[in-house]
């Protein structure tokens, strides 16, 4: 094997750990009663995503305008990855006992996000790439100065924002479709909701760049 066939085979991988990951906190958020206490424990995905250097579309679109063409095609690969990893754990959850209230909450969560008008889906997806940048990059920030509690903050609250909200991530979207048994008719509101969550990410690193550093 090459080396970048190995590296290829190394992201998708680390991305189906993140599709899986973003599974988890979807699942846990759908089946917990407090909206406010789901959206703090789904944050726990992210947190272990960025601890374990797994990758996570959202987590890495936000950085394209800081990096050669090679990493859009990483970046998309990502994306594969990280859908393949939310049916992978909605296919298993679905033969447990949570398959019931899990499928029938997904429906709820995924009739409202398509319903949406095109236009809505896609802001409301770049709003939500916004704040996974920044969790991103605040844990980014937060690493090089040492400073543990900010890190942990930086990365739950944007989470937590964009739960509350209703916010559009594609792959936890991807867990609710899956789960929901809307494959295939969502992907074109999966394939909207990524192009929002691109958008959003990408909007503070391209203003980073043409602003004048003081």
């Amino acid at each position: 094997m090459n080396k970048a066939a190995g590296k290829y085979i190394s992201i998708l991988l680390k991305a189906v750990l993140s599709g899986i990951m973003i599974s988890t906190g979807g699942a846990v958020y759908l089946l917990c009663k407090n909206k406010i206490t789901g959206s703090l424990l789904f944050s726990f995905g992210l947190f272990t995503i960025i601890q374990r250097g797994f990758a996570l579309y959202t987590g890495k679109v936000g950085y394209i305008p800081e990096n050669s063409p090679v990493y859009i095609t990483e970046t998309l690969l990502t994306l594969a990855g990280n859908l393949a990893g939310t049916a992978f754990a909605a296919f298993l959850l679905l033969q447990t006992r949570f398959s019931q209230p899990l499928r029938e909450k997904a429906e709820i969560c995924m009739t409202n996000k398509t319903s949406d008008s095109f236009v809505s889906q896609l802001i409301l997806g770049a709003f939500c790439g916004m704040l996974m940048y920044l969790a991103v990059d605040n844990a980014k920030e937060c690493r090089k100065k040492g400073t543990d509690m900010s890190y942990v903050f930086g990365i739950s609250v944007p989470v937590m924002i964009f739960i509350i909200c209703g916010f559009n991530h594609s792959i936890a979207d991807g867990f609710y479709m899956f789960s929901a048994g809307t494959f295939p008719e969502d992907i074109p509101y999966i394939l909207t909701a990524a192009a929002g969550n691109g958008i959003g990410g990408m909007m503070i690193p391209i203003i980073k760049k043409i602003t004048p550093s003081e």
